[in-house]
This record gives structure tokens, C-alpha cells and sequence, in this order.
């Protein structure tokens, strides 16, 4: 089970940004997908999930209004589309997996975590 996520950079304030993850290692989704960040020296954030079986999408205090979670319907793909990015949005961006329907928003409640990317957003 692998989740590799991409599509950070370094960004001017304002611009927009795409993340990906791509899961491959098993044959059927998870109940639910989400992305978080880690700042240096602070605790890893709650960004936002997506529950593939309803459809349903959840965002952080940090994200509303500015990112959009989505994915294709096999559940081995999703985005993370960032737009208005500010400088505090700088950190490295996790893409994790969870196999219960249940929301959740604490890191140790999902099972599966990728490998991060850099996102740098200079003012």
C-alpha cells in the first residue's frame, strides 16, 4: 500500500497550487481520504478529507473558502486544488487514508500516509 503525493512548489501569495496523490497496492478505496500539513516546529494540521462511498467533504478552519478536496470515483486519486495561497500556508502537505466511514481529523486516526510535498508560498 503506497500514497505518493506531488505537485508542491514555491508559489507567490495569491497564486494557486494542485496537489495529487496517487494510492496503488490495493483494489478497492478507502472510506476516506485526506490531506494534511506540517509547519516546522508545529503540530501536523487537519487540511481536508473526502468520504468516497457519500461523497461528502470536510475542511479545515484553514482551508474554507480557499481549497477544494476531490478525486476520480475510484477513490486512488485526489486532488487538493489550493487557491488565494498565503504565506502561512507554507509547509509540507501529507496525504493520508483511513479505513473507517467515520470523520476524523486527528493524524493518529488515519492509517495510510504518503511521503509529504513542499508547498512555499512567498510574500
Amino acid at each position: 500500500v503506497q500514497l505518493q503525493a506531488s505537485g508542491g512548489g514555491l508559489v507567490q501569495a495569491g497564486g494557486s497550487l494542485r496537489l495529487s496523490c496517487a494510492a496503488s497496492g490495493r483494489t478497492f478505496s478507502w472510506d476516506i481520504m485526506g490531506w494534511f500539513r506540517q509547519a516546522p516546529g508545529r503540530n501536523r494540521e487537519f487540511v481536508a478529507a473526502v468520504d468516497w462511498s457519500g461523497g461528502r467533504r470536510y475542511y479545515g478552519d484553514s482551508a474554507k473558502g480557499r481549497f477544494i478536496i476531490n478525486g476520480n470515483n475510484a477513490g486512488n486519486t485526489m486532488y487538493l486544488q489550493m487557491n488565494n495561497l498565503k504565506p502561512e500556508d507554507t509547509a509540507m502537505y501529507y496525504c493520508a487514508s483511513r479505513d473507517n466511514s467515520n470523520w476524523a481529523t486527528a493524524p493518529h486516526e488515519y492509517d495510510y500516509w504518503g511521503q509529504g510535498t513542499q508547498v512555499t508560498v512567498s510574500s
